[in-house]
C-alpha cells in the first residue's frame, strides 16, 4: 500500500477471484493477491459486494480483455466502505459507505477505484443492494437519457427486459415518464416487466416484436430502442422505429456482423449510434455519476426505483453466479456477496 494513503488497519492480502484461464465458469478460481496500490484520486473500497455482469462472462472466455492499467480481475461494480485514501481523494473519509464503477477488481474482498467514480451508498440500502447499481445505472443513464435523449411522452422499447439492464431501463424510462415497451423470453418474465412499469411485454418465442410494437402505437414504431441483442434485430429494429427514431447498440448478443437496408435508415432518417462503457476515461465516468447523483440518487432514495435482485453467491462460488447468468433464467442482478 502506498504509505501517502490514509488507511485503517488493513491486511496484506486479500481474496480475490482469478480468470485461470479463458474457460468455462470452472476457471473461476479463489486465490490470495496484494492489496492494490493506490494512486492519486484513487480510494480502496473493502467491498462488501460485487455486481456480476456479461462483460464478466465475456471477459472469463477471452473475448473481453481488461483495459491497460485496469486489474485483470473479473468485477464491475462494487458497495462497500472506504478503506484507505489516497492523494487528493477530498470528498471521502475511511468508512464512508459507497458504491462504485470500476474497470475491473471487483471479484475481491479489496478494490482501488478512482474516487470520482464512487457515489454514496443510496439512502437505506443494503451492501447487497447497492452493488446491483452502478453498472446498469451508469449504462441505462448515458445511453438512454444521455445518447439516446428520451424524452416525456416518447415510445421506448427495450429488448432483453428482464436482465439488469433490462430492469432498470423500464424503471428509469417510465419514472422520467417515457411509455415502455420491452421483449422478453417467457410468460414469466414478460410479467416481471408489467410489474416494473413496462406497458407491454412481447414474448419474443410467440409474437413477432416489429408487428407488437406497431399494433401497440398504432403504426407509427418507437422512438427510441435500446438495443443489447444485435444480430437480425438491427434491421428489424429498422422497421420498429418511428421515423426519425433513435436506436442505440448497447450490446451484441447474437453476433455483430449485420446486413442492413441503409435506404430503410436515410427514408426514415433513423439515428442509429452505440456505445460501450468500461473503455471510457474516469473524467467521462465522473460526468455520469455526477448526472446520475443529482437526478437518480433521489429516486433510489425513495424507492421509486430499485433493483431488481435475482440471486445471491458467496465470493468463493462466482462459477455459480456465471453459470446462472450464462443460463438466461435470471430476472434481474446476480450479486456476489463479499462480507
Amino acid at each position: 500500500m502506498d504509505d501517502t494513503a490514509t488507511q485503517t488497519d488493513l491486511p496484506e492480502v486479500m481474496t480475490a477471484i482469478a480468470i485461470t484461464e479463458p474457460g468455462e465458469p470452472s476457471v473461476l478460481k479463489p486465490e490470495q493477491r496484494p492489496l492494490p496500490e493506490l494512486r492519486p484520486g484513487e480510494v480502496l473500497i473493502r467491498v462488501r459486494a460485487a455486481g456480476v455482469n456479461r462483460p464478466d462472462v465475456a471477459q472469463r472466455q477471452g473475448t473481453y480483455p481488461a483495459p491497460k492499467d485496469a486489474s485483470d480481475l473479473p468485477g464491475l461494480e462494487v458497495s462497500g466502505e472506504i478503506a484507505a485514501l489516497g492523494p487528493d481523494t477530498p470528498r471521502w473519509r475511511v468508512g464512508d459507505a459507497v458504491v462504485a464503477l470500476t474497470p475491473g477488481g471487483g471479484y475481491a474482498e479489496y478494490c482501488r477505484v478512482h474516487g470520482s467514480n464512487v457515489l454514496p451508498l443510496p439512502e437505506g440500502f443494503t451492501f447487497i443492494e447497492g452493488a446491483a447499481v452502478p453498472e446498469t445505472f451508469f449504462t441505462v443513464w448515458h445511453n438512454v437519457f444521455e445518447r439516446g435523449g428520451l424524452q416525456p411522452g416518447e415510445t421506448f422499447l427495450v429488448h432483453g427486459g428482464t436482465s439488469g439492464i433490462g430492469t432498470t431501463a423500464i424503471q428509469l424510462a417510465k419514472a422520467f415518464g417515457a411509455r415502455v415497451i420491452t421483449t422478453a423470453g417467457s410468460a414469466e418474465k414478460c410479467a416481471a416487466c408489467e410489474k416494473l412499469g413496462a406497458e407491454r411485454a412481447i414474448n419474443y418465442r410467440d409474437e413477432d416484436f416489429v408487428e407488437a410494437v406497431k399494433e401497440f402505437t398504432g403504426g407509427n414504431g418507437v422512438d427510441l430502442i435500446l438495443d443489447m441483442v444485435g444480430g437480425d434485430y438491427v434491421g428489424r429494429n429498422y422497421d420498429a422505429a418511428a421515423v426519425d427514431g433513435r436506436i442505440v447498440q448497447i450490446a451484441v448478443l447474437q453476433g455483430a456482423k449485420v446486413e442492413i437496408n441503409v435506404a430503410k435508415l436515410m427514408m426514415k432518417r433513423l439515428t442509429h449510434t452505440g456505445s460501450t462503457l468500461r473503455p471510457r476515461t474516469v473524467e467521462f465516468k465522473a460526468a455520469v455519476a455526477g448526472a446520475l447523483e443529482a437526478h437518480v440518487w433521489p429516486l433510489l432514495g425513495s424507492r421509486q426505483v430499485a433493483p431488481v435482485m435475482d440471486q445471491v453467491f458467496p465470493l468463493r462460488e462466482a462459477w455459480r453466479a456465471h453459470e446462472r447468468m450464462e443460463e438466461g433464467n435470471h430476472i434481474g442482478k446476480i450479486i456476489l456477496d463479499v462480507a
